[in-house]
């Protein structure tokens, strides 16, 4: 039987997340969202900046989100850009990032949005803990390392 590939077509991400904070594990949640705001994504048009998930009545949900509106949408369908988007997971899965945010102090960030095989929106978040101005210097330094050592393992051929 043949394998199936994962073709993930990212509507947004969120670059600066890895950047700021250390990810510790990663999740793939669904997305709540109206006809415009697919439509929106789909043309490649959502910010992830300042975004975080958190949860709200025994749920979770997408805050600071900010998908833009649809152009060519009827006035009276469309969208807010920047409202709260229920996310779909598991109960226990709630329970077990919730408890997470809570006791040991982590944020939930979101790092992509991006349709599946399927063409259904999937949101992928991280539990993330925030980075120090050191660290950050720290990972930057990895990363330069890591360039120069490809670059020259590639001209030794």
């Amino acid at each position: 039987m043949a394998e199936a590939r994962h073709t993930h077509r990212t509507a947004c991400e969120n670059r600066k997340a890895r950047h700021d904070y250390f990810i510790d594990e990663t999740v793939e949640a669904g997305i709540i969202l109206t006809g415009s705001e697919v439509k929106s994504l789909r043309d490649g048009r959502g910010n992830l900046r300042d975004t975080y998930a958190s949860e709200r009545n025994g749920e979770l949900y997408l805050f600071n989100a900010h998908i833009p509106e649809y152009g060519k949408a009827i006035a009276f369908a469309t969208h807010e850009p920047r409202r709260a988007r229920k996310l779909l997971l598991h109960s226990r899965q709630i329970g077990r990032l919730t408890g997470a945010i809570q006791r040991e102090g982590v944020t939930l960030v979101p790092l992509s949005i991006y349709f599946n095989d399927r063409g259904i929106a999937k949101v992928e978040l991280g539990l993330a803990r925030g980075k120090r101005k050191a660290d950050k210097r720290e990972s930057e330094k990895e990363r330069d390392w890591q360039r120069q050592k490809a670059r020259v393992m590639r001209d030794r051929g």
